[in-house]
């Protein structure tokens, strides 16, 4: 087992266990607001292998499931507008890095129907990476809109993959680096 997948234990563990509180908070908003608190979708993950992602619903019930870029600012609920703005959207995150389905750090997992990403990422060896909350991508304000760029940074954090990358990208997204994926205004 690696030093990274170590970390990814313990801390995911740690947070879900501190964040609880928080986590039932926004469960119960959630919850009021739109009667589902949790989204969960089908992504894009290490060798290509499909898992489910979980995160706190920022949309509406009935968006389409298509890529963030491509759905419209009036599916997002209010509470979904600050859960975004504060990344707290991606807390239930912490059971699939549990779980290994994800790490803290690495290539953003894309949808099932993103065929030009999964392609970049395939012709550039980027599913040898476990998907990630965040990873080099995301501090530099690149998405799923970009497959091209997106591949070519993820194949950067593929072949620079080390503990202390791990840990400036950890760091780089705990001080606000990143804005997640555009929405269409």
């Amino acid at each position: 087992m690696s030093l990274t997948r170590i970390i990814d234990i313990v801390f995911s563990a740690v947070l879900l266990t501190l964040t609880l509180p928080v986590t039932i908070f926004i469960f119960i908003l959630g919850y009021l607001e739109t009667g589902s608190p949790f989204f969960t979708q089908q992504r894009v993950g290490k060798s290509q292998k499909t898992f489910r992602i979980i995160k706190f619903r920022t949309m509406a019930i009935r968006t389409k499931n298509v890529a963030t870029h491509l759905v419209d600012t009036s599916s997002i609920t209010r509470l979904g507008r600050f859960l975004r703005s504060t990344k707290l959207d991606e807390l239930p995150q912490m059971y699939n890095v549990l779980v290994g389905d994800m790490s803290f750090v690495g290539p953003r997992p894309c949808l099932t129907s993103q065929t030009e990403v999964i392609y970049n990422r395939e012709l550039r060896g980027v599913f040898t990476l476990t998907p990630g909350i965040t990873g080099l991508s995301q501090i530099h304000n690149i998405d799923m809109s970009t497959p091209l760029k997106l591949s070519r940074y993820d194949r950067v954090l593929v072949d620079n993959y080390s503990l202390r990358l791990y840990i400036y990208c950890f760091y780089k997204t705990a001080l606000g680096a990143g804005q997640g994926d555009k929405i269409n205004s």
